[in-house]
This record gives C-alpha cells, structure tokens and sequence, in this order.
C-alpha cells in the first residue's frame, strides 16, 4: 500500500504526510512520519502520524497492523533520543475520548509524572 493509496484531500496530517504543508518532522518513515504537538500537554509531546489516511487507532490496526507496530516502535526511538525516563503513549479514538482530528495518530507524552486514572 502506498502513502499515497489513503490520502484525504482536505485533511490537514495527509498534506503534513505528503509535503504539501511542510512540517518539521522528528522523524520521517515511509509508512508513518513524527512532529511535535503545536499544543503540548507534557514537556514532550510529539505525535507520530501514518501516512496512509485512517480515521482512528481502530482502523490502523484493521487496516495497517504492520504500521501500528511501527509508530509504536518509532514511539519508543523518540522516547529514547528525547531522554525520557518514561513515557505514556496515547490514541484517541472518537470525540467522546478527546479525537479532534480524525487522522489516526499516536501521543508520545513524557517529560513529567502522569497520574492514573488519566482523563
């Protein structure tokens, strides 16, 4: 499946995805890419982001198992060049649990304690 085989014209991570708005990219992979959060909730807080357009978590790991494993492992990369002592890597998946864009990506939050429960 290409990166281009998904792609969304009005949705704003596929256009990041593609370059046709260009981002800095901490990382960029041929199925999935990584930025920082323009809203950080941590010190660190970066998002990694399939490249291929899929709605949500659910969707990716239907879709593109393969790729869910990937931005997992790209999250534990990231997590390690940013020095991180610990990490909480998160989806949203549906307005009611905090999805404001409907372009599935994966939270990599660090830098600071987390409580539990979250949310």
């Amino acid at each position: 499946m290409s990166a281009t085989e998904h792609f969304q014209d009005d949705c704003l991570f596929c256009k990041f995805g593609q370059g046709i708005i260009p981002v800095p990219k901490l990382l960029d992979e041929p199925d999935h890419f990584a930025i920082r959060d323009i809203d950080p909730q941590a010190p660190t807080h970066i998002l990694i982001i399939p490249k291929n357009h899929c709605e949500n978590a659910a969707e990716v790991a239907i879709n593109q198992p393969d790729v869910l494993a990937a931005m997992f492992t790209s999250a534990s990369k990231l997590a390690g060049s940013e020095s991180l002592d610990g990490y909480r890597a998160v989806f949203n998946t549906g307005a009611s649990a905090g999805q404001s864009v409907f372009h599935a990506h994966l939270h990599l939050l660090g830098g600071r304690s987390f409580q539990w429960p979250p949310g």
